[in-house]
């Protein structure tokens, strides 16, 4: 956390879920600008943002939630449960509700970012800038090949519900990031933080696959605002073509590599990344 930046944890107890966030406030900022930020599957929400939400310099107050299944959100049994795209949709419009932050930009990472997406497509009014951080569901330009790798993160999800939860963790690793430049320390450390709530990040992982097999990618990508989308120069190419031909077409879609990264950019280019966000709001307003 830089200093002079306060940071509270908090809790909203829904009716099947007891909700966990972290609310950054910079008392040197004083514009009332407020900004979500959702992280991706398997992982924390301040392990994800802290970090970068401590260098950004455009907001007043930042929140950063945990979704269902991973960091501190919880189920009040305790136990792990199956969730939809539109359950984490709804956890975060009661949350902002419970806020009473009516506008506000909006980012995500993976997972968090097509949660991003399904919000603003179903309260556009509410969310301002967009920030998403190689979202879920804009992996390929091809919808069948996207399908066909949501194929090997199931198989994944399924390692990670049997005792082959270590072999689950390092099949999701290599598939989202074949091409990541690592070493046995970085890979464990990773494996670690994903492994944290196994069974809730399997649940994460069915989550994008059945949003996949309902959602009108199209339709959805329609209803963005003015989106800064960063993918990890690492990434495969694939992706990279994707995003540079929306940038093209899409006078609202802005594309930013980011070099020396692979699918874990937050956590390798944290200052770049609020860098590009600092100044893509400065443009944006």
């Amino acid at each position: 956390m830089r200093k002079g930046q306060n940071a509270s944890r908090q809790e909203l107890h829904l009716a099947d879920q007891v909700i966990t966030y972290r609310i950054y406030k910079n008392p040197k900022i004083d514009n009332d600008k407020k900004l979500v930020l959702l992280h991706g599957a398997g992982v924390a929400g301040e392990d994800t943002w802290g970090l970068i939400a401590s260098m950004l310099t455009q907001w007043q107050e930042i929140l950063v939630p945990d979704q269902r299944g991973m960091g501190d959100t919880y189920y009040p049994d305790r136990c792990e449960y199956p969730f939809s795209a539109q359950v984490l949709v709804a956890d975060l419009n009661a949350l902002v509700d419970h806020l009473g932050w009516w506008e506000f930009d909006l980012g995500g990472y993976s997972l968090g970012g097509m949660v991003c997406m399904l919000f603003k497509q179903q309260h556009s009014e509410r969310v301002k800038k967009q920030f998403l951080l190689e979202s879920a569901l804009l992996d390929r330009p091809c919808w069948n090949s996207t399908l066909q790798l949501r194929q090997r993160y199931s198989e994944a999800a399924n390692h990670l519900r049997s005792d082959n939860r270590d072999i689950g963790i390092r099949n999701f690793m290599d598939t989202i990031s074949p091409n990541r430049r690592t070493s046995v320390q970085i890979d464990d450390l990773t494996a670690s933080r994903l492994g944290r709530r196994p069974l809730g990040f399997a649940y994460a992982l069915d989550c994008v696959t059945e949003a996949i097999n309902s959602i009108d990618r199209e339709s959805l990508v329609a209803a963005q605002g003015d989106v800064t989308s960063l993918i990890g120069g690492l990434s495969v190419d694939l992706m990279h073509q994707y995003h540079r031909d929306m940038a093209e077409g899409l006078p609202n879609w802005h594309y930013f590599m980011v070099p020396g990264t692979d699918h874990s950019l937050p956590f390798q280019k944290p200052r770049q990344i609020a860098r590009i966000m600092n100044e893509e709001t400065l443009r944006f307003r």
